[in-house]
């Protein structure tokens, strides 16, 4: 199920929020501990490496979309799951945004705190609302 190749790939862009690039083996024990098939391992290597390649593209855009905050000041949490939404937003045609939005709400909700949802889910919907 896509919903836990995506929890996987959070997993492993919040890591790498912390302490840089994360080695193959880390993302593919990631994707063994979520129990992930074949297809959606792919997936979450597509996610990751996506999200790595316009990683300060992706800031910069969120840190112009969140104008109340610096982006440095979003919870990590929250912003590796924007990173990964916005990944898919931009540069995965194969998933539909509202989709996208849909699961970084369901990640924020899990993993962050309780106003987390909202807010992911208010600057995305104004990314694909524009």
């Amino acid at each position: 199920m896509r919903s836990d190749a995506r929890e996987a790939a959070f997993k492993i862009v919040f890591a790498e929020l912390f302490g840089g690039d994360c080695d193959a083996q880390f993302k593919a024990d990631v994707c063994r501990h979520s129990k992930l098939n074949l297809e959606e391992a792919k997936f979450v290597s597509r996610l990751v490496s996506l999200t790595e390649k316009h990683r300060e593209e992706l800031l910069t855009y969120l840190s112009d979309k969140v104008t109340r905050y610096a982006t440095g000041r979003i919870y990590p949490v929250d912003r590796a799951v924007l990173l990964v939404a916005l990944t898919e937003i931009f540069y995965c045609d194969d998933v539909p945004p509202v989709v996208s939005v849909s699961e970084a709400v369901a990640l924020a909700r899990k993993y962050s705190t309780e106003n987390s949802a909202g807010f992911v889910n208010g600057v995305l919907a104004g990314v694909i609302n524009k």
